[in-house]
């Protein structure tokens, strides 16, 4: 991954190059084209290289962990990783980096410089992997794809969190209860259970809520809104779970079963009250 990130990178800093000349040069062409797939350069070693990702060939070899790249520039930027050298520093900051083109790129974080333009909604980004991310928008294209389910995702990243679905992983975990999470956002909202945060505040009654869509939920009653329609009776409901448990008066559903005698129930505080004999009756026995 590491290798295919750094092969990216100068792939992305020839193709930049390229647009900054083109920006400088009007009317500039492109000469050689990548036939079938159609990207052009202006230059035809540029060409050369880019065509080593449909052929696969990585003639430059790390003789430290044995990883190929496709360009020499790339094996040299890998090299950092094993020396740890990192010449290039920031002076606003002083973060430091292997390879002069990162610091430069780095630096648009400081100018505020957004050279690569959307041209359909006018959008600046800083590098063009930012434009190309941002382009699948407009063109509704999602070339990650789950190979367990097919739903398609246009960020790798995204493709790599569902994936966790399939796994069960959850790396992410809460140090006061050991509860664990897909996401990191989730653990970020379980939190607030033993921060007592309630960031999310009704503006109608100044009610709080730890999650934002409990809010939403309660903003209901003040609207009078209710989105969810029972099709056999046309009650409505404000909330989902409440058409849940309305439907089961039409389906007979008893989901809650009393695990001491069998009894069921349609709904849940309907068996607790239940409980409370079975309850009374071993605290206080004949």
């Amino acid at each position: 991954l590491i290798a295919l990130k750094e092969e990216k990178e100068e792939l992305d800093e020839i193709e930049e190059e390229e647009q900054n000349e083109n920006l400088q040069k009007t009317g500039t062409k492109s000469y050689f084209s990548s036939f079938p797939f159609g990207k052009s350069f202006s230059q035809q070693g540029n060409l050369k290289v880019h065509m080593r990702i449909h052929t696969g060939k990585n003639p430059f070899t790390c003789q430290q962990c044995g990883k190929s790249f496709g360009r020499k520039g790339t094996l040299n930027r890998h090299m950092g990783i094993h020396t740890g050298e990192k010449t290039f520093s920031c002076q606003q900051c002083g973060k430091s980096f292997t390879h002069k083109t990162d610091l430069e790129r780095h630096m648009r974080i400081h100018t505020g410089e957004s050279p690569f333009t959307c041209q359909q909604c006018g959008k600046f980004f800083t590098c063009k992997s930012g434009l190309e991310r941002h382009m699948r928008i407009h063109t509704g294209e999602s070339p990650f794809t789950c190979q367990r389910c097919g739903k398609s995702f246009t960020e790798k990243g995204t493709l790599n969190r569902h994936m966790r679905i399939h796994t069960g992983e959850k790396p992410f975990s809460c140090q006061l209860c050991r509860k664990s999470f897909i996401h990191k956002i989730d653990l970020e909202r379980h939190m607030r259970i033993h921060t007592g945060e309630k960031p999310y505040t009704c503006c109608q009654c100044g009610k709080s809520f730890c999650q934002l869509g409990n809010l939403i939920v309660h903003m209901r009653i003040h609207n009078r809104e209710n989105p969810f329609i029972c099709h056999q009776c046309g009650r409505r409901f404000n909330h989902k779970g409440s058409i849940k448990r309305h439907m089961r008066t039409h389906t007979g559903e008893r989901p809650y079963i009393c695990p001491h005698c069998g009894k069921s129930f349609s709904q849940q505080g309907n068996l607790k009250v239940h409980m409370e004999i079975h309850t009374r009756a071993m605290d206080h026995p004949v």
